[in-house]
């Protein structure tokens, strides 16, 4: 593949949210010649590309128009069109993450029929083409439905705790898999290059908010035994090479009271699991991710100080143009990082930025994010 560096190589990414401007924020030391394609004309990171193309990623024709004026086609986020990237790969452009595999990903039941496949560990699972069918299936609760596709954030998934439960399932094609009993729930990011090497991050806890069932609270490095720890990465490399993917591959994890570790689902993009790498490690997970891609040398995945990152969230109850309260207090607090987004509209649990602390002592750093979640807030 031809350097990026230093000419008129053109680096394509579909979709340019919040997880598209730190990414184009990691790409500018670099001066890589940025492209990014995006419905929302506003988009967070539409103003810090080299070219911004507004359009619909999910979209086959607009995908192949972008694409064939790009040397190398990657993502971040994963509900993009799929067919118009078989196609530009076959017509000899560079994509990462490879079609087939995003294929897999994006459809949760391939994508454990593939953890299955490959001996990864993974909760028991079926699959089931409508409501009605999960309904006849007998089902032993606790079980946890999720819609096969378009799912994220949060959305998409129900536990289901009784018989009672059946009567509002999720609509459409979905998978059921067993609930695990979990003790901790981590994430692994693990990066992979063309050549073949591979490194990963250090495991991190994450706890998830009890109403959006999306990730409030991140603490690095979990705190897990160093085993465990050892455990995960090994895991998450071993899924990242079975994908046969490049760029990074964030891994989320379930670890149950005896300590074994089981896959819950994987993405291959920037994740909201690593925004803590900005500030805490050596290299970024989105330096990372254009290491991968790139097939340049991979970076050291070290983290610097153990770190606590939020996420901040829309108000409940509020919809509108953004305020945010609670500035002032992060700005003097010695080991604090704020990320906003650019969303200037507010929406009840809407992801507008996020809040790092890293401290010397994990405890300490827990205590302060805590005490700076309590007064910050994304109102209106």
């Amino acid at each position: 593949m031809k350097s990026f560096f230093g000419n008129d190589q053109v680096l394509g990414v579909l979709g340019a949210g919040q997880l598209g401007k730190m990414l184009a924020t990691a790409a500018a030391p670099w001066d890589l010649n940025l492209h990014m394609l995006d419905p929302t004309a506003g988009a967070p990171s539409a103003h810090l590309c080299s070219n911004f193309v507004q359009g619909d990623f999910r979209d086959k024709q607009t995908v192949l128009d972008f694409g064939k004026n790009c040397d190398l086609v990657t993502i971040e986020i994963e509900q993009v069109n799929v067919e118009a990237l078989e196609e530009l790969e076959a017509a000899g452009k560079v994509v990462h993450p490879c079609p087939r595999a995003l294929k897999i990903i994006q459809d949760k039941g391939l994508q454990k029929q593939f953890f299955a496949d490959q001996g990864l560990p993974s909760s028991s699972f079926a699959l089931f083409e409508n409501a009605e069918a999960v309904k006849a299936a007998g089902l032993k609760f606790p079980c946890v439905q999720k819609v096969r596709t378009e799912g994220y954030d949060g959305r998409g998934v129900k536990i289901l705790r009784s018989e009672a439960d059946l009567d509002d399932l999720l609509q459409g094609p979905c998978l059921v898999e067993d609930a695990v009993d979990v003790e901790t729930e981590i994430a692994v990011i693990a990066v992979r290059n063309a050549s073949g090497e591979v490194v990963s991050f250090d495991p991190v806890e994450m706890s998830f908010h009890p109403t959006a069932n999306l990730v409030e609270f991140l603490a690095a490095p979990a705190r897990i035994s160093p085993e465990r720890a050892a455990e995960a990465k090994a895991l998450a490399e071993k899924t990242i090479v079975a994908f046969d993917l490049c760029g990074i591959l964030a891994v989320e994890m379930f670890v149950n009271p005896q300590g074994e570790i089981l896959l819950n689902e994987v993405a291959p993009r920037p994740h909201n699991s690593g925004h803590h790498s900005i500030e805490a490690c050596v290299s970024s997970q989105y330096q990372q991710h254009l290491r991968g891609i790139l097939d340049l040398p991979l970076g050291d995945c070290s983290l610097r100080q153990p770190a606590v990152m939020i996420n901040i969230l829309g108000e409940e109850g509020k919809s509108g143009p953004v305020v945010y309260e609670g500035v002032e207090e992060v700005l003097k607090t010695p080991g604090a990082h704020l990320h906003l987004y650019g969303k200037h509209e507010t929406r009840p649990f809407r992801k507008m930025g996020h809040l790092t602390v890293c401290h010397d002592d994990l405890e300490r750093a827990i205590t302060l994010v805590r005490a700076l979640q309590a007064d910050f807030k994304a109102t209106c």
